[in-house]
């Protein structure tokens, strides 16, 4: 069976992730992670591709993103998979890949999913275990929504504006959506959609992407066609 074409589109928010090869680590101190975000901000600039939040994860990462061109987001993910893993090998010794097959992407309905997708995100060094809260992990964009901190490569998606009329009132917002999490049916349909390509959002979205593209928005339902009486 063909794997699914990748779906990028210029002005629409997109959900993309990178794991290691058979799970190995991609960061593996302080310097590591520092370096990838660093890396980042300077490609994301020059792509002009927005990031609204990211994590990364000792084996993974995740970001949210909307490209202004086409061809931004990939460009971006090519350069920062050959750039970054060119300083992983040099500075650990090592040769090879470092990636587990090409990096996957969705298209994601603003709307109605960028704050769940968010919280998704800033829970998973949560569920994986690597601290007790959010707001104790250094590594991913919860500290900037948070007020914590300040980051330069997050670029504030208009949405998340109308969490309230000041900073004060925006960050106390998105702190308790954090805490509030998120449906487990919604979680679920997140990574579900990260995983396979497909988009995530009503039919009234999905219709309107069908319109920008000839790729095939819906999975096509599994079986026979029903028979005519």
């Amino acid at each position: 069976m063909a794997r699914l074409a990748r779906l990028t589109l210029r002005d629409h928010l997109h959900c993309v992730s990178q794991m290691g090869a058979n799970k190995q680590l991609i960061f593996t101190n302080a310097s590591d992670y520092q370096y990838f975000l660093e890396l980042l901000r300077r490609v994301a600039s020059s792509q002009n591709v927005a990031i609204h939040a990211y994590v990364l994860l000792p084996s993974a990462f995740y970001l949210l993103a909307t490209p202004a061109n086409d061809d931004g987001l990939p460009k971006l993910m090519q350069s920062m998979g050959r750039d970054y893993v060119r300083y992983y090998n040099r500075l650990h010794n090592r040769t090879g890949t470092l990636w587990s097959g090409r990096y996957r992407s969705t298209l994601i309905e603003p709307n109605r999913y960028l704050l769940p997708c968010m919280t998704c995100l800033d829970l998973l060094p949560v569920t994986e275990r690597l601290v007790n809260d959010a707001s104790d992990y250094p590594w991913s964009s919860y500290g900037h929504q948070a007020g914590v901190r300040h980051d330069k490569l997050i670029s504030t998606h208009p949405l998340v504006w109308r969490l309230g009329n000041t900073p004060f009132d925006r960050e106390a917002g998105y702190v308790a959506t954090v805490q509030a999490g998120v449906a487990p049916s919604i979680e679920f349909a997140f990574f579900s959609a990260v995983r396979s390509g497909w988009p995530l959002g009503d039919a009234a979205f999905e219709a309107s992407l069908q319109g920008l593209t000839d790729r095939r928005i819906r999975k096509k339902k599994v079986g026979r066609p029903a028979t005519a009486v």
